[in-house]
């Protein structure tokens, strides 16, 4: 069978900036479908949500499969799929439908998937349950469903008794998703799978792919195992690799902090194997957005199985950073000439300080989105006794933010002039002296429409 399935998955879709998540790469090949003959069951989601190119591409992508699995069992002369493998075919609306019995005249599997239409709901378990009652128990070949699916279950019982039942008979499971109009839940597709998960379940949110995934899971079957393996990866620059467990089959190198060397002597030559590599990265660039993880990944072997990997994405999110002080306004200065002493009148200045000044950062969590918050900050200096003595308090409205979830936003710049003359936690008669102070942080959301203060002066 060779290469018939390949994933890569990660294990959060959101992280912050500098945070960290998982990488799975999988892989599992099998033997040659003729020494090792094949019956497989396509399993045809013909739901209403499939009408129109959803379902061109998928008849498209069915009889391409039909056709490579014929012509690598020998049988394309004959128009029959030869060496003792065949193909049956499952659709599935509110009901499902046996629309051949495991057979292998060529002409009538594509002609029952030609005949399909679109229409009705999504009854998953009742499609494992008639892919089940096509396979003979007697057999000794091997047993493949294949699930397409582009929605939800809508119909019926809970799909995944009945695949757990069909995998408990020897049964193995691949999943090919379309994310349609209604949505798919990619969970179900990884539970109702093959374990792994990760190397049996492949998604697309474009239809246009659909034949393409057919025919690579096709042109995978019908090979042998893979020998001689190596996988290139390189994670995308805004990241770094900061560790690697040790595969379950081969051996894996660190070549830099953004590349991974896996190396597979063979895999799959005697019975179905999947392999996994699990590693962790670190984002490390300054700016927020989608990324890709990967910058790019090759694949190679020596029996030239054609695989691809998924390219997973991550949303990072950086802080939200709030500046309550703005620095000063700088005044330009021009020195001209070779005059020994220059003397520039620079206009006016505003007291900023008496003393030293103390700038502070405070990172707020959980702010929701749409919600201002009242930031209170009551600094106080302590004397050898524990006394605390007051030297100053400032408020801060934070703006709201636009963040589709809550999140910590990281005021920066709340600063304190404190006067030397009195200082109460040192020597005072000291220069530079050491001073213990403390500082106290209230955080609340504004409820209301901010108002500003009405003042008064009385002269």
């Amino acid at each position: 069978m060779g290469v018939t399935n390949s994933n890569k998955v990660v294990n959060a879709t959101r992280i912050d900036c500098d945070g960290s998540l998982g990488v799975t790469l999988s892989l599992t090949a099998a033997p040659d479908i003729i020494t090792n003959p094949t019956d497989i069951v396509l399993v045809l989601d013909r739901s209403g949500s499939m009408a129109g190119t959803p379902l061109a591409s998928m008849k498209a992508g069915a009889k391409t499969f039909i056709d490579i699995i014929a012509e690598a069992t020998g049988g394309t002369g004959s128009g029959q799929i030869g060496s003792g493998s065949g193909i049956g075919i499952v659709s599935f609306a509110t009901n499902a439908t046996t629309n051949t019995q495991i057979i292998t005249s060529v002409d009538i599997l594509k002609n029952a998937v030609d005949a399909l239409n679109a229409g009705g709901n999504t009854n998953h378990a009742d499609a494992f349950t008639r892919a089940i009652q096509l396979f003979d128990p007697q057999s000794t070949n091997a047993k493949v469903i294949v699930m397409f699916t582009d929605g939800n279950t809508t119909a019926g019982g809970p799909p995944a008794p009945v695949a757990q039942q069909a995998k408990d008979q020897g049964i193995i499971i691949y999943c090919i998703g379309l994310i349609g109009s209604d949505g798919l839940d990619v969970n179900a597709l990884n539970m109702w799978a093959s374990d792994p998960a990760a190397a049996y379940v492949a998604v697309t949110p474009d239809a246009a792919d659909l034949e393409e995934l057919f025919e690579e899971l096709a042109q995978n079957i019908t090979k042998t195992g893979a020998t001689d393996i190596v996988i290139n990866e390189i994670v995308n620059p805004d990241f770094e690799i900061t560790s690697m467990e040790t595969p379950n089959y081969g051996t894996a190198d660190m070549l830099n902090s953004t590349s991974i060397r896996w190396s597979i002597p063979e895999l799959g030559v005697t019975a179905s194997e999947s392999a996994l590599l699990e590693f962790f990265i670190r984002h490390t660039a300054q700016t927020q957005g989608t990324k890709k993880v990967n910058q790019s990944i090759t694949y190679q072997d020596a029996e030239g199985n054609v695989v691809s990997f998924p390219d997973p994405t991550v949303d990072v999110e950086c802080e939200i950073v709030v500046n309550p002080e703005e620095c000063p306004i700088p005044v330009d200065l021009n020195v001209e000439g070779c005059s020994d002493a220059v003397l520039v009148d620079m206009g006016d200045t505003y007291l900023e300080s008496l003393g030293r000044i103390i700038q502070m950062d405070v990172t707020i969590k959980n702010v929701c989105p749409g919600k201002r918050v009242a930031l209170a900050v009551i600094l106080t200096e302590v004397d050898s006794e524990g006394m605390e003595y007051q030297r100053g308090m400032k408020t801060v409205t934070i703006p709201a933010h636009d963040a589709p979830t809550c999140r910590d936003v990281l005021v920066k710049c709340i600063k304190f002039v404190v006067p030397e003359d009195l200082d109460v936690s040192g020597d005072a008669e000291a220069i530079c002296n050491q001073r213990k102070f403390k500082a106290r942080f209230i955080a609340h959301n504004i409820d209301t429409d901010y108002r500003c203060c009405e003042s008064e002066f009385t002269l």
